[in-house]
């Protein structure tokens, strides 16, 4: 007899396959050609109801997808974020960290910009979230001296609207070096308190 744990993991396994389809059959086919049955043939699934077993509606399984990019970025960047001493290095980390995602997972990138460009709103809360984590970080800085005074929320947002822009770029083979350094420059200018010593 299978105990509810193992049923329990064993959903999440299924969710987490079809989601991992889904982004596949986003990044390679766009949003009008992401179907339920583009998603089976993907994964292996003998039947879409596989599929409408765990998400009755593509609405359902594109919140899935934004939430399981949010995770997969938020586990890519978190040891170099945590590794940061200080705002101003946290906020390097951030820039980093978040532009060698987008290059290492361009089908993520491709995926969460199909379910923008194909609905709207995408994921607001996860994007609330991810501004509101911004926010928070420039506001330690702005209390420790590290950050001049500034609307934390309108940076945060700043810098998330220029990610988001870069990011079709890096995903299609722009040196994400070359702009991790562009916009960690940008965002160190306007954001510093004291001039960071050479």
């Amino acid at each position: 007899m299978e105990s509810s744990g193992t049923r329990q993991a064993a959903t999440e396994a299924r969710k987490a396959q079809i989601a991992s389809a889904a982004i596949a059959v986003l990044a390679e086919r766009g949003y009008a050609e992401t179907t339920f049955e583009a998603i089976c043939g993907h994964a292996g699934l003998s039947s879409k109801r596989l599929i409408s077993y765990h998400f009755s509606t593509k609405e359902q399984l594109f919140e899935a997808v934004v939430r399981q990019v949010v995770t997969d970025a938020a586990a890519f960047m978190r040891p170099a974020i945590e590794a940061a001493s200080g705002a101003r290095a946290r906020l390097e980390a951030f820039i980093r960290a978040n532009i060698a995602f987008i290059a290492a997972h361009p089908a993520h990138v491709r995926a969460v910009q199909q379910i923008a460009f194909g609905r709207a709103p995408v994921g607001g809360g996860e994007q609330d979230a991810a501004v509101a984590r911004l926010a928070a970080l420039f506001e330690d800085g702005q209390r420790t001296g590290a950050f001049r005074a500034f609307d934390s929320v309108l940076m945060a947002t700043s810098l998330r609207a220029c990610i988001d822009a870069v990011a079709d770029r890096v995903a299609g083979g722009l040196d994400p070096g070359h702009c991790a350094d562009e916009l960690v420059d940008l965002f160190d200018r306007a954001t510093a308190g004291t001039p960071r010593s050479s």
